[in-house]
């Protein structure tokens, strides 16, 4: 094992201990069934796993990586899988926490998991990526299947990873399972209006928050971090909203334009090896300055841990909308609130992905598929139900919004759990 893996005692600023803060800020809310809540604490199952294979040049090359199932009293482990240099047991532990907290802020049947592989998949010839991937399949094949986990996309994956999960589970179960996974192509049992889900939800949330602040989209500044399929999405949509993209931060560098930026153009150039820096219709600033850059509604859809307090203390937006996981520090969430700000958290944020992917496996399980334009309507109301739930909760407390739906979530969780009791 490559790191100290303790439940209790994690490293400092880890994901995993962001996490555990905001579950001991929810306790006092949970009446009765805080006595369940170290439960929330321990995720039921950890596994890590090697991912030998063979490379192209010959060589045998050793990788590691994880599932880990955070809870599961309300259903089956649902969690994407991510190929990252930067992949930790830690942040895994925490992703698949979140995902125990986000199916149960918009109610879906499901429980927490997820998944990743210590990999830089931009190294990796397409055919030694489908082994990385049918390895780890076949090793984290023992505790996936349709009623047990679901894994699904997440950062550096996609459908065609996917086809290749659920291909060698079905080839090691004899009988082909397109349930196991979710986020597939769609001629594999995959769902229309997938790939935008998550954005979508970013844009439901988004418009429905600033509807309350009195925030008029039209002509709203917008600042996006991560530009794939999270921001991307969002930011279009904001756009048809009336809003303009002042600022966008990919992998590649940050652009900006305080007229707004083209995203006709800007998108199919960030899809390029060039990133969205090799836009011409901006200018080109250091990273950090992306925090200072005058916005109103500021999207960070990258990666965990990137509004610090720091940089709280800088943004000069109104909302912040997380489509990342776990994208704002505690410290900086206090600070935030301090001066007003209200953040929309990544639990229900950017909840619309996982919905769609709940969708997906009960149309696979039926084997009768629905339009987009139905999906989009089931997704959005899904959203906005529990949006509104949400609100309430903080509201009637007089909460942030992140402790609202961790209320909200909790509560479900941890009844569930005392309902079944312990066994043996």
């Amino acid at each position: 094992m490559s790191e100290k893996l303790s439940f209790v005692h994690p490293t400092a600023n880890s994901p995993w201990g962001t996490y555990l803060q905001q579950v001991d800020r929810v306790i006092p809310y949970l009446g009765d069934l805080a006595r369940w809540a170290e439960t929330l604490k321990r995720p039921k199952r950890a596994l890590i796993v090697d991912v030998p294979i063979e490379m192209d040049d010959g060589r045998i090359a050793h990788f590691e990586g994880y599932r880990v199932q955070h809870n599961m009293s309300r259903g089956p482990g649902k969690g994407g899988v991510r190929f990252h240099p930067d992949v930790t047991l830690e942040e895994v532990m925490a992703l698949s926490a979140w995902m125990t907290v986000k199916t149960a802020a918009v109610n879906l049947p499901y429980g927490g998991a997820k998944g990743g592989i210590r990999v830089d998949p931009k190294k990796l010839s397409q055919k030694e990526l489908e082994k990385i991937t049918r390895r780890y399949t076949s090793e984290i094949g023992i505790i996936i299947g349709p009623h047990t986990d679901i894994p699904a996309p997440d950062v550096n994956t996609n459908g065609q990873i996917m086809a290749w999960m659920m291909d060698t589970y079905s080839m090691n179960v004899g009988g082909t399972a397109t349930g196991v996974v979710t986020g597939k192509p769609l001629h594999l049992g995959g769902s229309l209006g997938r790939v935008k889900a998550t954005g979508r939800g970013v844009f439901v949330t988004g418009r429905e928050a600033a509807r309350r602040l009195g925030l008029d989209l039209r002509g709203a500044r917008i600042a996006v971090q991560g530009f794939g399929n999270v921001g991307s999405v969002a930011a279009e949509l904001f756009v048809e909203a009336g809003a303009k993209v002042v600022a966008v931060q990919d992998h590649t560098g940050t652009i900006v334009n305080a007229d707004g930026l083209d995203l006709s153009k800007l998108i199919p150039m960030s899809r390029t090896p060039a990133g969205a820096v090799g836009y011409e219709g901006g200018d080109k600033i250091p990273n950090e300055q992306f925090w200072d850059v005058p916005c109103d509604i500021l999207i960070p859809a990258a990666l965990e841990g990137q509004i610090t307090a720091e940089r709280a203390r800088r943004t000069s937006a109104r909302l912040v909308l997380e489509g990342a996981n776990g994208p704002t520090v505690p410290e900086a969430d206090d600070i935030l609130a301090e001066r007003g700000v209200l953040v929309v958290p990544d639990v229900i944020c950017n909840a619309g992905g996982v919905t769609v992917s709940y969708f997906e496996w009960v149309q696979d399980f039926s084997s009768f598929f629905w339009d987009e334009d139905e999906i989009n309507v089931r997704l959005d109301r899904i959203m906005m139900n529990a949006l509104h739930q949400i609100w309430d909760t903080a509201d009637r407390h007089k909460i942030t919004l992140r402790t609202a739906t961790y209320a909200v979530a909790c509560e479900r969780i941890l009844m569930a759990r005392q309902e079944r009791g312990l066994y043996p």
